[in-house]
């Protein structure tokens, strides 16, 4: 545990990302294979326990602080409200143990043979265990201790960055350790060690590659230069997927490594035809007779049900309108341009003519203002807006720079009144960041949305004063205001939902500015969303 927490300090400390490369370089180097793997799985997000083996929960934790640490409960609440981070806190409650006493415990050993063997014990068990670590460690150990038993690893570090320490470590390419940490894996010395192993291995086959992401175009889009080095085509609001065909393997993987078996078997059916085998980039949507997009909303009921019955697939039918075409028949065709790739994948999907994989259409434009006013009418047509790939680019890993951005419609706006705010996470913690809204029914204010970004660090430090001057109850960790201050609201979509008070689900929303010379009364009313909604 020591070495981990080094490396925990480490990384919480340091703000240049060459520094925080070179930390995970020295540690993965150094840590014995156990324990290695164990901090590749906690730092790309991984958690231990979960609700069928679980470790302990929070409130457990703050009655085992206070009686460990002889406070009252209502003085631990306190500390946490204050310190706004509970692994924190509960490292801060207790002293430091004798040097003598220390606990010498690796990494591997404190998860494997103490926390996961008393997961879902009785309450006794996983108390004396995890009391008993937090006699036994000193400060940094107890907050990395804490950090990997509250799910709070935040220290600054992308899994990418991950894959970069560990790609300039071993020699293997990034885009081969990057494709073999998508889907389900289990942190264990054989899984590290196949990771940096050069060379193909037989379950380099069963994996998806990395997606390409596309990223925000903030210049002006003259400044791409000849419109004709790009390839234009709609932003479709769906899920991203890879559909895999090799031999007679069949899988459906979305961009949040999930395999999505079973829950699209029109899509296995049409990938099952397909003459060869193939690797296809694509987005899957909901589709309706009549040659449009279903709302994304549509398709998250196909998203939730794994043997989807014969009313949701009527309902609900699936296409898959494909981007790309990343391997053909064994072949790896990423390096080669995107115009060649395409050209490919529009030969063989004519070749297969099955209505429910087709290749996503290219949007015509003779120059850049023609493109911007197709872009205005996308939301008409159920899209966000347009995407632009350069012609020659390859199919890069990850979120690159430069080869294709997503060119969105301007967003639906909103203005709406601050109701509810509650505590951020990680270097937020402290601070009220996370905010509820809400839009006037009739004489009340009904909640529509949640926003935790768009106001920079001062507007922030402002309105966290004003929250704890003005609040009028407390829900736990929420605090409800004084109904005062109207922000204006951005987001993608409206849709109408059952499962919200205010009937409205937005999607995405964020701030886009605070109104500060608009009074509450004035904000808008739940009935000019609803007009929205689709």
């Amino acid at each position: 545990m020591r070495r981990f927490a080094a490396l925990y300090r480490r990384l919480d400390r340091s703000t240049a990302t060459s520094d925080k490369r070179a930390a995970l370089i020295d540690y993965f180097r150094d840590a014995p294979p156990d324990d290695a793997a164990w901090a590749l799985w906690l730092l790309s997000g991984g958690k231990i326990g979960g609700a069928r083996a679980k470790i302990a929960g929070t409130n457990e934790l703050r009655d085992w602080i206070a009686e460990a640490s002889g406070n009252p409960a209502w003085l631990v609440e306190e500390s946490y409200h204050h310190v706004g981070d509970l692994a924190e806190m509960l490292t801060l409650l207790l002293d430091d143990p004798p040097v003598e006493a220390r606990d010498e415990t690796s990494l591997r050993a404190w998860i494997e043979d103490r926390l996961l063997a008393v997961a879902g014990r009785e309450d006794a068990v996983r108390r004396d265990v995890i009391v008993g670590a937090w006699r036994s460690l000193a400060y940094d150990e107890r907050l990395a201790f804490n950090k990997l038993l509250t799910g709070a690893l935040r220290v600054g570090v992308s899994q990418r960055l991950v894959q970069q320490a560990l790609a300039e470590m071993s020699g293997v390419d990034i885009a081969r350790i990057a494709q073999r940490m998508l889907g389900a894996w289990s942190p264990s010395p054989a899984f590290l060690r196949d990771l940096l192993t050069e060379g193909e291995l037989p379950g380099d086959r069963a994996q998806p590659y990395p997606f390409f992401l596309a990223s925000p175009l903030e210049a002006a889009v003259e400044s791409l230069g000849p419109i004709d080095d790009w390839l234009l085509e709609w932003k479709w609001d769906g899920i991203r997927v890879q559909l895999i065909r090799r031999d007679s393997d069949i899988a459906l993987w979305s961009r949040g490594e999930e395999r999505l078996d079973g829950r699209f078997p029109e899509i296995e059916q049409a990938l099952a035809s397909l003459p060869g085998d193939a690797v296809i980039d694509g987005e899957l949507l909901g589709w309706r007779e009549g040659d449009a997009p279903l709302p994304f909303t549509a398709l998250q009921t196909r998203i939730q049900r794994r043997k989807p019955g014969a009313k949701i697939l009527s309902d609900t039918p699936a296409r898959v309108l494909a981007y790309d075409l990343l391997e053909r028949d064994g072949i790896d065709l990423r390096e080669r341009p995107l115009q060649e790739r395409r050209a490919l994948l529009g030969e063989l999907l004519a070749s297969h003519a099955d209505p429910r994989l087709v290749i996503s259409p290219e949007v015509i434009a003779p120059d850049w203002e023609t493109a911007a006013a197709l872009r205005i009418g996308a939301r008409e047509r159920g899209v966000e807006g347009l995407m632009l790939k350069r012609r020659s680019s390859p199919y890069q890993v990850g979120r690159r720079r430069g080869d294709w951005w997503k060119w969105k419609i301007d967003p639906l706006t909103i203005d709406a009144v601050l109701l509810y705010a509650q505590s951020g996470h990680g270097r937020r913690s402290a601070l009220y960041t996370d905010y509820t809204f809400g839009l006037w029914d009739g004489d009340a204010l009904v909640p529509v949305a949640k926003a935790y970004s768009g106001l920079d660090d001062k507007e922030i430090l402002k309105l966290d004063r004003w929250i704890r001057a003005n609040t009028l109850e407390r829900f736990g960790p929420v605090r409800s205001v004084t109904p005062l201050h109207v922000f204006e609201l951005g987001f993608e979509a409206v849709n109408r939902s059952t499962r919200h008070k205010s009937g409205i689900a937005v999607r995405f929303p964020r701030i886009l500015r605070w109104r500060t010379d608009k009074p509450a009364a004035e904000a808008d009313r739940l009935d000019t969303l609803r007009a929205l909604a689709r």
